[in-house]
């Protein structure tokens, strides 16, 4: 190896995030959505592997429902569309997952992030 990257970098969960927890109108959920596109962009652009993969957001119980909504909603005004899921939805995507129902936040990503740095 190259050595780049051992310190801290080499603890990256490596999870591009799509934007959908900051609080709205902030510069971090700017930046991140932002930031999230153009990473993704150059990852393509300089052959750095990477997977748009999406990630669930699950509600286990039918009490959490709102919740989820409430979560749709804040990413919603970040500029994060989810879609909402039924739980037979959610499991065709993740036979194991066990919900009532589920968001999919379909940017969500991961990359080299070793890669990554050595593409620059």
């Amino acid at each position: 190896g190259s050595g780049i990257g051992m310190g801290t970098s080499s603890r990256n969960s490596e999870v591009v995030h799509a934007g959908i927890y900051y609080p709205q109108g902030s510069r971090k959920a700017r930046h991140c959505v932002r930031g999230a596109a153009q990473l993704l962009r150059l990852c393509a652009e300089r052959g750095v592997a990477h997977r748009i993969c999406g990630k669930l957001i699950v509600a286990t119980s039918e009490d959490q429902h709102e919740a989820l909504a409430g979560v749709a909603e804040h990413a919603r005004g970040n500029g994060v569309e989810l879609q909402h899921l039924s739980a037979a939805d959610a499991r065709a995507l993740e036979p194991e997952v066990r919900c009532t129902a589920a968001l999919l936040s379909p940017r969500t990503a991961v990359v080299d992030s070793h890669g990554f740095m050595e593409a620059l």
